[in-house]
């Protein structure tokens, strides 16, 4: 059993603790903003010409995986078969995910404006083809894929869009039944204007996401549910709403290191049992380093600012110059976050 199943069975149990809380990777890009997603390949000193190739992309998820630290990893079905072939997953307790569709608000390539217009539904992957072969393997045994995967939709109060937005959810959970495939599912905030208040976009979020998955019963609904952080309030209104419900958080944009880690802590706080984050996790200095004080930070072992202070100790010790001085790293950025900073 993966280490995901095993936290996800203590969480539906009511016997969550702290060390449950779920981390994932994603290292989805390549299905949005593509060779860029890769990020940038810095130097020790912070200087950089280039973006990763797809094969150090590759290796630089086999180092997340065998750190072993992470629950999930979640890359495109490509990525997962090459990582596969490659041997990554070969006795790891980290559960292989991937990206199931990829609706346009996340195509964000260079000189696109898809994303700046209203989402539609797109779906790439092939699930019969993911979910072949050996899904839970003995311990050391090959796998050849995968049942488990993201289907992210994006709500924008337009009845035609949203509308079409459901008919292709619906159409994609009678496929996952048909292959066995199982799915967390993600829910954006508006990608263009809604005509929603911005004060009421929060709840407006929470409403649709539940309403969209209220007829659905339960050998059909998603594992948990990913939505962005939209603040303590709407954490808490949505976590406490149904139990039965296991609610995650997304990482957004990169911001800064204490951003990071003040997200992972107050989202706990509030109801999140799941975070996953992506570009906090790519864009950092030392991932490998990022992920460890992140799952510190999540079992309640160190403050959000003990964790700064701690990550640059690791990048000093490792002679790797940070993006922004301690200060500046150490100072929360996103406006979401700031009535419920930490000390």
């Amino acid at each position: 059993m993966y280490r995901l199943d095993q936290k996800l069975a203590r969480i539906r149990a009511g016997k969550y603790t702290r060390n449950d809380f779920i981390i994932a990777d994603a290292k989805d890009g390549d299905m949005g903003p593509s060779i860029t997603s890769c990020g940038p390949r810095r130097a020790k000193d912070g200087t950089w010409s280039r973006h990763y190739t797809r094969p150090e992309f590759l290796e630089n998820i086999r180092a997340v995986v065998e750190q072993d630290i992470v629950d999930i990893m979640l890359t495109s079905a490509s990525n997962m078969e090459a990582l596969i072939d490659m041997g990554v997953y070969r006795g790891s307790a980290v559960k292989p995910a991937i990206r199931a569709n990829d609706t346009t608000d996340v195509w964000v390539c260079r000189g696109a404006t898809y994303s700046q217009q209203a989402s539609r539904p797109f779906r790439s992957a092939s699930l019969s083809r993911v979910a072949t072969g050996t899904i839970d393997p003995a311990p050391g045994a090959p796998i050849t894929g995968t049942d488990l995967g993201l289907y992210s939709i994006t709500f924008n109060n337009d009845l035609d869009r949203d509308y079409q937005a459901l008919e292709a959810f619906g159409v994609f959970r009678e496929d996952a039944a048909r292959n066995n495939f199982k799915y967390f599912l993600e829910v954006f905030n508006p990608n263009v204007d809604s005509k929603i208040a911005p004060e009421t976009v929060p709840h407006y979020v929470n409403d649709v996401l539940m309403r969209c998955i209220a007829g659905v019963t339960k050998a059909d609904r998603p594992q948990f549910l990913k939505i962005p952080f939209n603040g303590a309030k709407a954490m808490e209104e949505l976590a406490s709403y149904d139990p039965s419900v296991i609610v995650g958080v997304l990482g957004g944009g990169a911001g800064t290191t204490r951003d990071c880690f003040e997200l992972l802590h107050q989202a706990e706080r509030f109801g999140a049992r799941v975070a996953l984050f992506g570009r906090k996790i790519n864009l950092a200095e030392d991932p490998l380093a990022m992920v460890r004080f992140m799952r510190e930070v999540a079992s309640g072992n160190i403050s959000p600012a003990e964790a700064v202070k701690a990550y640059h100790a690791a990048l000093a010790e490792d002679g790797i110059t940070p993006i922004r001085e301690f200060a500046k790293d150490n100072e929360v950025t996103e406006a979401v976050l700031k009535p419920e900073q930490s000390k």
